[in-house]
């Protein structure tokens, strides 16, 4: 089966297709990662080799949320539904190698008060030292990276961010009109959940006012 044909004939039956294609599968991406690129009539997709033994009916979910982005569409299919299942359960197949331990000890803070300790290891590390992207949650690679900004402060701040990130991997997502959401409504009530929220955010944005004299906004991911 030719993906990126038959992801487009599924996903616009009426509409021809009259691309040039290219598939590749390498090692250069990271984890269950891909992207594709248009250019000149020309489909190029990308993807990690771990996608290679994955069941083509979830490639093909993967490859028609791509095809949305790339052409700027919205629309559901059974098997973008089937890929998003696929990717909620990623975590479970990924190895846990990278821990860092005082993210550790915050992390197990976190899910002894909050998830009475039912959220299975993630890996956690360290980003750079971005004041406008705070941490992350990576699907694909189950980790958790927190910006370096934070490596020096108290436990209290590097919980409320650890369970933000946390929360993430609790909820996962909720995917509408072809865009997938991370911050619905149901994670914002979790989120204000967390005792003092509004102080420790006020003081969140204190060490970035601190770090960056110049100012800026900053942001969950």
């Amino acid at each position: 089966m030719n993906l990126i044909p038959e992801a487009y004939a599924r996903l616009f039956p009426e509409k021809p297709f009259d691309y040039e294609v290219e598939l590749n599968y390498n090692l250069r991406l990271s984890d269950f990662n891909a992207n594709i690129r248009f250019n000149q009539r020309k489909i190029t997709l990308n993807l990690n080799l771990q996608w290679k033994d994955i069941d083509d009916e979830i490639k093909i979910g993967l490859v028609q949320s791509l095809l949305l982005k790339l052409f700027k569409a919205k629309k559901n299919t059974q098997n973008i539904e089937l890929y998003n299942n696929f990717v909620r359960n990623i975590p479970i197949l990924t190895p846990k190698i990278k821990s860092d331990p005082l993210l550790q000890d915050s992390f197990n803070r976190v899910n002894t008060q909050f998830f009475e300790n039912s959220l299975e290891q993630t890996n956690l590390c360290w980003g750079s030292d971005s004041r406008r992207k705070l941490a992350s949650y990576n699907f694909h690679e189950d980790a958790i990276s927190v910006s370096t900004l934070f490596r020096n402060v108290s436990p209290e701040v590097l919980d409320y961010i650890m369970y933000h990130e946390m929360l993430h991997k609790w909820q996962k997502f909720t995917h509408k009109n072809g865009r997938n959401s991370f911050h619905g409504r149901e994670f914002r009530e979790a989120e204000r959940q967390y005792p003092e929220q509004e102080r420790i955010e006020k003081e969140i944005s204190g060490i970035i006012r601190k770090n960056a004299p110049k100012g800026g906004w900053w942001k969950w991911w």
